[in-house]
């Protein structure tokens, strides 16, 4: 077992570089098995989840080269292999394999995906999807299978705006027969990048980053070279970082663009932003002020800043509310905050937070990789010492984050006990 210790206190100053978008790199990876051929893929951070997205595709026959962040895949022997449990639940983006296998070799078997245990996120859209492209699916023992002659486009209606399943959609539609328009769809950036790689393949698809898709099939996609965009939840988490410190911390590699819904929340509460191409700088001076925040889909707040903002919220000036409108079960890393000695009460999906003028250092626990984000951001802030316990969920998703805080000057390790 492993711990991030944390002496809060210390101001963040200095430059930081942003790692590949892990929500991007997940179904790059899996469109990489619609061709039989060697893709290269650059910017590709080092994650326990790109990990096992990579033991997923080797356990289905692609060879694999990893040089520092380039992966080359091989996916001329890749076969439709039956995927366990013990693969599928060690993360939620393993079902991104569903898409592409259908597409290439008509047929699967895989287990329910797993992930981190923040809410309910079903199947269905992405089942639903893959069934008006002409799939005939069953779904029994906790496995779903698959099977289709030719898929064939579709004109498709999204409930919500599901980022997986469009990406799933997006997938298996490259190769189908005929015209898909799908409406509705996620907006997010890492949308666009998948289009982007897809379309470096060899696909046809136009329409990422709005609501509407629209995928002309081709027979076949063909290998490409391709470079992941920067992760906006990353680049988010340390202006966060930063601010919660009193900091004054240059980001880069940034999209400015992907993360205006945090930049403008922490223009709201005082802190002062500066924007020079790729690069983010900010500087706080004193304490922030409240203000009140509503997780929506792209491009709204995302969810996945919403533990890290709570917790800067925790020492505002003030009052703030956080309403939660993605997952009904991302409440959890507040009992872990108030462990730190954060006011915070919970009214349905509402967080109403009462700024403190500190907080105290602690034990706490990481329950999922963004809450342990978060409770990492508090130790940075807290007086005296945290101990981040459960740090293999933040691994997840952040790449080497004590050592970026410690060039920040965070005074933090990670110990084995």
């Amino acid at each position: 077992m492993e711990r991030i210790i944390i002496k809060g206190g210390n101001r963040l100053k200095g430059t930081i570089k942003v790692s590949g978008a892990k929500n991007a790199v997940l179904p790059i990876l899996g469109a990489s098995l619609l061709c039989g051929s060697e893709s290269v893929i650059y910017n590709v951070p080092r994650l326990q989840d790109v990990e096992v997205m990579v033991e997923l595709l080797a356990y289905l026959g692609a060879r694999i080269c990893r040089e520092d962040h380039q992966l080359r895949i091989d996916t001329t022997r890749v076969e439709p292999r039956e995927i366990g449990e013990d693969l599928m639940r060690r993360m939620r983006a393993s079902n991104l394999v569903l898409g592409p296998l259908l597409g290439r070799f008509g047929s699967l078997v895989i287990s329910q995906p797993g992930g981190c245990n923040i809410g309910s996120r079903p199947m269905d859209l992405h089942l639903r999807g893959i069934r008006a492209l002409g799939a005939a699916i069953d779904e029994k023992a906790g496995y779903i299978r698959a099977r289709a002659a030719g898929l064939t486009g579709a004109d498709i209606h999204l409930d919500v705006p599901s980022v997986g399943a469009t990406e799933n959609i997006m997938m298996a539609a490259s190769v189908a027969r005929g015209t898909t328009i799908l409406r509705n769809a996620a907006r997010e950036p890492e949308i666009v990048d998948l289009q982007n790689y897809l379309n470096g393949m060899g696909a046809r698809i136009s329409g990422a980053g709005t609501d509407v898709i629209r995928i002309r099939g081709v027979d076949a996609l063909h290998s490409c070279r391709y470079s992941v965009i920067p992760d906006r939840i990353e680049a988010g988490t340390y202006l966060v970082a930063a601010a919660i410190t009193r900091g004054d911390v240059t980001v880069q590699n940034v999209i400015p663009e992907h993360v205006e819904p945090v930049l403008a929340k922490l223009r709201e509460a005082g802190a002062e932003l500066e924007i020079a191409g790729e690069a983010v700088r900010i500087h706080c001076s004193g304490r922030l002020k409240a203000v009140n925040v509503k997780t929506m889909p792209y491009p709204g707040f995302p969810t996945d800043m919403q533990p890290q903002i709570m917790a800067l919220l925790s020492l505002a000036e003030g009052t703030s509310t956080v309403t939660e409108n993605i997952f009904e079960n991302r409440f959890k890393h507040v009992p872990e905050l108030q462990r730190l000695g954060a006011d915070i009460r919970i009214e349905g999906n509402t967080a109403i937070i009462k700024g403190r003028g500190a907080l105290s250092g602690a034990s706490v626990e990481a329950s999922d990789l963004r809450a342990g984000a978060a409770l990492v951001l508090a130790g940075l802030a807290a007086e005296n010492t945290t101990v981040v316990e459960q740090p293999q969920h933040i691994d997840r998703g952040y790449e080497r984050l004590e050592e970026k805080c410690q060039i920040l000057g965070a005074d933090i390790t990670r110990v084995r006990v």
